[in-house]
């Protein structure tokens, strides 16, 4: 199949990767524009994981009010050059992680941010739930099961990205094709979201 200039345009402008990098997907993927997608974001995340050990201490922190003020989200998202803190799509990756925040009321940034006496308890809790006569691997199974739905209601990165209209991108991958495409390591440190009303633990 041919691959047009304007099928190389349209994969630019929905995934904003580069032109050589959108062109060599579609080759790939024989022009199919879904698997030239899927090329790129896997390609993104490889990217993402060479970069994942460099030191971010420059960045953003970018505030969200919401329901006119009745919530709100402070988010400091790091980076490795004040340059690319400066960017249009570094302050946008910032703003919609703060409004992700707003809406999908994460707790904890990652999986690894979770503290171990938590993941006990909600481990305790699921083991009351399944009935004993069970075998132990199917129990072990199940528990498996609801601690990865835990993290993925509670754990930021591993929430479902809301802006993603097929539902299919984590936010942890939202955040490595900005890393594939800025060239930079970027981090979420911390965030803290308000609700009118809430009571402080």
């Amino acid at each position: 199949m041919e691959i047009t200039a304007s099928l190389v345009k349209k994969l630019r402008d929905e995934t904003g990767a580069g032109m050589m990098d959108c062109k060599k997907a579609l080759v790939e993927a024989e022009g199919d524009l879904e698997k030239a997608k899927e090329i790129l974001r896997k390609k993104g995340i490889d990217a993402a994981s060479k970069k994942a050990g460099r030191a971010t201490s420059n960045g953003r922190i970018e505030s969200y009010i919401h329901m006119e003020g009745k919530i709100g989200v402070l988010i400091e998202v790091g980076c490795e050059t004040d340059f690319v803190a400066r960017t249009d799509d570094f302050k946008q990756l910032a703003k919609n992680l703060a409004m992700q925040i707003a809406a999908m009321k994460p707790v904890y940034v990652s999986r690894d941010s979770v503290p171990q006496d938590v993941i006990e308890k909600e481990k305790e809790i699921y083991k009351a739930q399944i009935p004993p006569d069970k075998p132990e691997q199917v129990i072990e199974r199940i528990l498996e099961g609801k601690l990865e739905k835990f993290f993925e209601e509670n754990c930021l990165l591993e929430q479902v990205y809301i802006r993603d209209e097929e539902g299919k991108i984590k936010v942890k991958d939202y955040i490595s094709e900005t890393i594939a495409k800025l060239g930079e390591n970027i981090v979420v440190k911390r965030f803290t979201r308000y609700e009118l009303g809430e009571e402080s633990e």
